[in-house]
């Protein structure tokens, strides 16, 4: 079995994923956007796979009617996206220790993208999910 573990910056929110992770999808959608500052690069496990140390330092956003995104109230750190009632959760990439072994996939919401970089790394592109 794969381990996987990371913490936020300041240490408060530590986590280990017990499992496979999905290959990295970039979301450059409005929303990742605003929460990070770029966009985001994520990958996924099986809730039932993730055990998370520090989760009362945990602030749920509900960042629309169909989600909630997940950050350290201490520093801030954006850390995880959950689809309501999903099985899985989304984790920032940049939150695991590395070697963290993951490999991109695809970029979504490319028509949001913003306009002051581009995406020239070859991978597949989609205007909105895919």
């Amino acid at each position: 079995m794969t381990t996987h573990k990371g913490t936020c910056h300041c240490g408060a929110v530590q986590f280990t994923v017990s499992g496979n992770l999905r290959d990295v999808i970039y979301c450059h959608c409005t929303q990742c956007r605003k929460q990070t500052g770029h966009f985001y690069a994520a990958t996924n496990a099986a809730m039932d796979e993730v055990a998370i140390s520090g989760a009362d330092s945990i602030t749920w956003y509900a960042a629309s009617p169909h989600a909630l995104r997940g950050f350290c109230k201490s520093c801030g750190s954006a850390l995880f996206w959950c689809a309501n009632g999903s099985d899985t959760i989304s984790i920032l990439a940049g939150a695991f220790d590395k070697p963290t072994g993951l490999t991109g996939a695809k970029h979504i919401f490319c028509a949001d993208k913003g306009d002051y970089y581009e995406i020239a790394d070859g991978l597949p592109q989609f205007e909105a999910g895919g």
